[in-house]
């Protein structure tokens, strides 16, 4: 008898029905000479340190560091967990083969490698492996199973990871609690999760840190185009205004006009971060969510293995295309022109050197039934990625313009799509959208003519808050900011976490209070600042040196880099830890409660931010018809010509702020004022305007 085990009773029912194993168990299915049964993720875990020492049930510094002998797995205590196990020992041990049909990753195989050694496995074991739950991928597997042995160095890699992220959560964790959290906070470590929060507070601090400052740059308008003087911001006004004078003074002329036309490149297949990227980008979907919506399209049979960390397809899977591409009925209208000739096997997108365990998630061509709205998008967002890889490059034509006004140079850069190739793809996505292509009109280089020069005065604005689009961006490149798609491509193997784990790492430090989500901004807490600035070891919160860790890991799997090596050097970092953090005499007082004490004084000293008035978004009280508008001396309405209602900013001499305007027209009074001017005297007064119910203003002291 062959027994399978899958990973989950959907995958395991699926197999079944291929194989023919369809009589229904308690646990399992039977026939056809297989028995099918499933886990429910994990049933193992690695054991706790009071399994190996009822001593380390305690959290005593003394202890530290917890490193066991051997380390040892053990059941979860779950009754339905228990149940099953023993369901899958009974089978394993009645069988003549096993056959591992767990998720084709690495978590997948350290699942069922626990599994299997907990259940005392002596049989031949085989390998299932998949990167689509079809009936056909499932047959074409079962025809070419690979020996166990082929996912050694997959396992190891998993083990390692497992025990290093036990090593330094439960030294890291007890070290920095019992030294500093006083009995009353857990200060949570992570081997991942703490690079992860190190960024968001370095973001945070710089952002809190940064000085608003205003600064004026000079511009003109010549045949409708605007040009930008390409001289450094002006820091005061007065350098404006005697730039603009300048400006006045002389002609506008063209020294340059080039136009080249250019081709934008294709947009890569999805990894599983770049989907969460665009999920949370498109649709402001959480990368947790993301990942629990493809996985289910993926158990539906509607795209493929979608924990994957690469953009690229392998080569075997060219003559495949043209038959998904079939499938994919409701988008015909983009399938069939592709369709009318040969697909382009382009090395952009078919590259077996760029394919390690699993392909860029792609659809499978079955037409997609039952799904809910929230999938319905993320496999929309798959299948157009899809499509689009397979169409022309978009070809543009890049347009710049160099003028001079007397010494001073201008420059326009405008760009104009000729022929939108792919982008065809997504024209109905920019649907009720602003066009912002604006072509260019020609110019002829020598030509001069009048124009009109501007100062737009502007404020320097702080680095932008992470969002979970632009943080798993920096955890897949170890916090760099890379945008090109190609260096972004070289740097995975050194990012933080894997795509698989970046979204629990998120939502663990959201459930530990360390971040938290305003709109779309990730902001760090007062406990996720007061713990990092806890933390003098760098390594600890160092995104470089953990993506390093992840390097490794990544080598170990490819059986190029030693599992006991890794683990010495990870004993190594830990002792070396707890020593540096119990016998350091440097601290004076807790630099975690200093931390907490400093923000709590910081924020109380901190001005509220003033909310500022949009007065487009309030409606004329006259007219009830237009928007008000501000303009240079009053507000008033947008219709002026036929409403007239305005509102001086000044009134007796009192110059009034957005905010008694807006009281002014909103409640027909403002607040109280003080050093009003009275006519014809130096004397001033408190008291209100008011608006009546013809709109006129008056005084009163009350």
């Amino acid at each position: 008898m062959k027994v399978c085990i899958a990973e989950k009773p959907s995958v395991a029912k699926d197999i079944a029905e291929v194989l023919g194993a369809n009589q229904r168990h308690d646990g399992y299915f039977e026939g056809n000479g297989y028995q099918v049964t499933w886990t429910f993720g994990h049933l193992c875990t690695l054991k706790e340190p009071h399994d190996y020492n009822e001593n380390w049930k305690y959290w005593k510094l003394e202890d530290l560091p917890i490193v066991p002998e051997k380390f040892g797995i053990k059941l979860i205590q779950d009754r339905g967990v228990e149940k099953q196990f023993q369901t899958i020992t009974n089978l394993v041990q009645g069988s003549d083969e096993v056959i591992n049909c767990g998720d084709a990753g690495q978590e997948g195989e350290l699942i069922q490698r626990w599994v299997l050694a907990k259940a005392k496995c002596s049989v031949p074991v085989k390998r299932l492996w998949i990167s689509s739950l079809t009936e056909e991928s499932i047959r074409e597997g079962f025809d070419k199973l690979y020996k166990a042995e082929k996912y050694d160095n997959l396992y190891a890699a998993g083990s390692a990871r497992a025990i290093g992220d036990w090593m330094l959560g439960i030294n890291g964790t007890r070290l920095f609690t019992k030294k500093f959290g006083q009995g009353k906070s857990t200060l949570s470590i992570g081997r991942v999760q703490t690079p992860t929060l190190a960024m968001i507070v370095a973001r945070q601090k710089e952002i809190d840190a940064f000085v608003v400052e205003d600064y004026w740059e000079l511009k003109t308008t010549y045949k409708e185009q605007e040009f930008a003087c390409q001289i450094d911001r002006l820091k005061t006004e007065e350098k404006a205004n005697k730039g603009l004078e300048y400006l006045k003074g002389h002609e506008f002329e063209i020294t340059s006009f080039e136009q080249k036309e250019g081709k934008e490149g294709n947009p890569k297949l999805y990894d599983l971060t770049s989907l969460q990227v665009d999920a949370n980008k498109k649709f402001g979907v959480s990368a947790d969510e993301t990942l629990k919506l493809v996985q289910s399209l993926y158990e539906k049979k509607l795209v493929t293995y979608p924990r994957v960390d690469t953009t690229y397809l392998s080569e075997d899977l060219y003559p495949k295309i043209p038959g998904i591409l079939k499938g994919m009925t409701y988008y015909s209208r983009f399938t069939e022109v592709l369709l009318q000739k040969a697909i382009p096997k382009s090395k952009a997108v078919f590259d077996d050197k760029k394919v390690t365990d699993h392909h860029a998630i792609i659809p499978t061509g079955v037409v997609p039934s039952g799904v809910s709205p929230d999938e319905n998008k993320i496999y929309d967002l798959i299948a157009k990625r899809f499509i689009a890889v397979f169409y022309p490059p978009c070809t543009v034509s890049n347009t710049t313009v160099l003028g001079k006004v007397g010494e001073l140079e201008f420059k326009a850069t405008g760009k104009q799509i000729l022929e939108p190739g792919w982008r065809e793809v997504y024209e109905k996505d920019k649907k009720g959208k602003k066009d912002e292509e604006k072509i260019m009109p020609h110019f002829d280089e020598g030509e001069k003519g009048p124009h009109e020069p501007l100062i737009h005065q502007g404020k320097t604005t702080p680095p932008k808050h992470y969002t979970e689009a632009t943080l798993l961006r920096a955890m897949e490149t170890a916090g760099k900011q890379v945008d090109d798609e190609e260096m972004r491509e070289l740097m995975k193997d050194n990012g933080i976490g894997r795509p698989s784990t970046r979204a629990n790492i998120i939502e663990t430090l959201f459930r530990r209070k360390y971040i938290e989500k305003k709109r779309k901004n990730i902001i760090a807490t007062p406990t996720g600042i007061a713990l990092i600035d806890t933390i003098q070891n760098e390594l600890l919160k160092s995104a470089e040196l953990t993506g390093n860790w992840e390097r490794k890991l990544r080598l170990i799997e490819k059986g190029e880099y030693n599992l006991d090596q890794f683990k010495n050097e990870l004993y190594q970092m830990v002792r070396d830890l707890t020593d540096e953090v119990i016998f350091n005499t440097s601290y004076t007082v807790n630099p975690f409660e200093r931390s907490i004490a400093e923000q709590a004084a910081r924020q109380k000293k901190k001005p509220k931010p003033k909310k500022k008035v949009d007065f487009s978004t309030i409606n004329c009280p006259k007219c009830n018809e237009a928007k008000l508008i501000k303009g240079k001396t009053a507000v008033g309405c947008n219709n002026y010509k036929e409403c007239s209602f305005k509102i001086p900013f000044e009134l007796m001499g009192k110059k009034l702020t957005d905010r008694q305007l807006s009281d002014l027209i909103a409640k027909g009074k403002t607040g109280l004022i003080k050093g009003i001017a009275i006519t014809n005297s130096e004397e001033t007064k408190s008291g209100r305007f008011e608006l009546d119910a013809a709109f006129n203003i008056s005084f009163s002291e009350k």
